[in-house]
């Protein structure tokens, strides 16, 4: 009798730690599935959308590195979010109206020092607006690259210069998501590259809402949806994920909201401050 109460204790320990182990494996895959998106870099910290805010994200543990994409008088396309060059370059005027040498002798990080005095660098003052052809070059081919077309209505053939830079460059389409406000620019992407992951961005003015109709749709042609965090709930996001879409909503910058949206089910979320999500990832692998 004592044998058989030792053996059944036994048993209960083992599967007592295999479930233990389970509840584990679970935490961590949820841990790795969520992206941290380093929003136009480490913005937080650097001035936007250079390459020191985009080295900065990598070393902060950002998956992927984020970029908006604008085009110059020539034709190239530019890491840069305003179509306009005022607010984070020396100078003012339409992108569109500059080529990229122009824009290459502007100072796109001293407004950043100025701005920010807590976060200001030295290495900041002179910093470069950015080149896609630029950053794949440094940043290689197995990079995690998040890229938005931005006013493709102002730059016609955006979408056809973006995926021959990626094709030139030999870019793992696998480690590859381009967004958009615009659907038509993702349909012309879709087009031209069925393979492409692409999330269509949408901007919510009050509570969030999607029909099955639209998610059907944007099923079409999309992997995923892109919504301000702001007028999220619980039930939009669920719907989202269960039907099959990835959610990534912009921009998260504080830890409580980052949590408040991973209890929810995002699969992944824009920020500022990548290292504060990526400190919150670990504190939930850990079970805290």
């Amino acid at each position: 009798m004592k044998k058989v109460i030792l053996l059944l204790a036994v048993f209960i320990f083992v599967f007592t730690g295999l479930l233990s182990i389970d509840n584990d494996a679970s935490v961590i895959e949820k841990e790795i599935d969520i992206l941290n998106v380093a929003h136009r870099g480490a913005s937080g910290y650097a001035p936007e959308h250079t390459i020191a805010s985009y080295q900065l994200g990598d070393k902060m543990n950002g998956d992927y590195i984020e970029i908006d994409l604008q085009m110059t008088k020539d034709g190239k396309l530019i890491a840069m979010h305003d179509d306009t060059i005022n607010r984070t370059t020396n100078e003012s005027g339409s992108v569109k109206d500059f080529t990229l040498r122009e824009i290459k002798e502007l100072d796109a990080g001293s407004w950043f020092n100025k701005a920010y005095p807590g976060n200001a660098s030295k290495e900041y003052i002179g910093q470069k607006v950015p080149s896609l052809e630029e950053i794949f070059e440094l940043f290689g081919e197995e990079k995690r690259y998040y890229i938005e077309t931005k006013s493709p209505d102002v730059y016609p053939g955006m979408e056809d210069k973006l995926l021959r830079l990626i094709n030139k460059y030999k870019i793992d389409k696998n480690n590859l998501i381009i967004q958009s406000f615009s659907q038509e620019s993702l349909l012309i992407l879709h087009s031209l590259d069925p393979e492409l992951n692409l999330v269509q961005l949408v901007a919510y003015q009050n509570e969030a809402t999607i029909t099955d109709e639209e998610i059907d749709y944007i099923k079409t042609y999309a992997v995923g949806i892109g919504p301000n965090h702001t007028y999220l709930n619980e039930a939009y996001v669920q719907k989202v994920v269960q039907n099959g879409l990835d959610i990534h909503p912009y921009t998260v910058n504080t830890k409580e909201r980052m949590k408040t949206l991973i209890d929810w089910g995002v699969t992944g979320m824009f920020t500022n401050y990548p290292d504060v999500l990526d400190q919150l990832k670990k504190e939930l692998r850990r079970g805290k």
